[in-house]
């Protein structure tokens, strides 16, 4: 079974989420952020696919102790989500270098046979078992990809081991992964499974459509959080 190490960009706390205004405050929509990316991660990390995950930012404000199956490395300045995946991609392959070889025999280190992925970290209802069945199907593709919900963004892009890797995350990205010659994994999942791994979040309605889906732990407790917030305050404005 191939296995990925996923890389998982983060955005600092304060920066994140910023289309959620003005339906939501500034801590509601910190709070929202950091479920997002705890729940991205819980699922990465069960899942069977998945061999090990890479952060890319900092976690010091999602987290008060860094589980030790993760790596977390600084995001690289100045800032931008392709320096940041590009710095965690890097630093995947450095660590599958760094491994050696199972067998001792001669000391070298082993290339790794294991997939690579970037795994964007706003999937509120992304599953373990959801995003194994996305990386099975991606496993037969040199390159793929999952388009986000509305069509023209990505949520996930994987590569093959050994197979060169620089997905173009960013705007329009689905069209560029397309060109680019990854394989769109839309049609490739049960249609009760896809759109857990295509429905990230930027806006109210996408948050809705999020909730229907059925939330992680750490959404649904951020998110009945800022539904209480927003009562509270509406109240005290009355």
């Amino acid at each position: 079974m191939l296995t990925y190490d996923l890389v998982v960009p983060v955005k600092l706390l304060a920066e994140a989420k910023t289309r959620l205004a003005p339906s939501l405050d500034a801590a509601a929509r910190a709070g929202l952020a950091r479920a997002f990316v705890l729940d991205t991660l819980d699922a990465a990390l069960a899942a069977e696919r998945v061999a090990r995950v890479i952060v890319v930012g900092d976690l010091s404000g999602h987290l008060d102790e860094i589980p030790t199956e993760l790596v977390v490395v600084a995001e690289p300045e100045p800032r931008s989500l392709t320096a940041a995946i590009g710095h965690g991609i890097a630093e995947a392959r450095r660590l599958a270098v760094d491994e050696r070889d199972p067998t001792g025999v001669g000391g070298r280190a082993a290339r790794s046979h294991r997939g690579l992925g970037v795994l964007l970290g706003d999937l509120p209802a992304l599953t373990p078992q959801t995003l194994d069945v996305a990386l099975g199907a991606a496993s037969r593709h040199p390159l793929a990809f999952m388009p986000d919900a509305e069509g023209t963004g990505t949520t996930l892009a994987t590569a093959a081991a050994h197979t060169r890797f620089e997905p173009a995350f960013g705007p329009d990205s689905a069209v560029l992964h397309r060109t680019l010659g990854f394989h769109d994994l839309s049609h490739d999942l049960p249609a009760g499974l896809v759109e857990r791994v295509r429905r990230d979040v930027d806006t109210v309605e996408a948050l809705d459509a999020a909730e229907r889906l059925g939330l992680g732990p750490h959404s649904s407790a951020a998110l009945a959080a800022a539904r209480r917030r927003t009562d509270s305050t509406r109240k005290g404005a009355a």
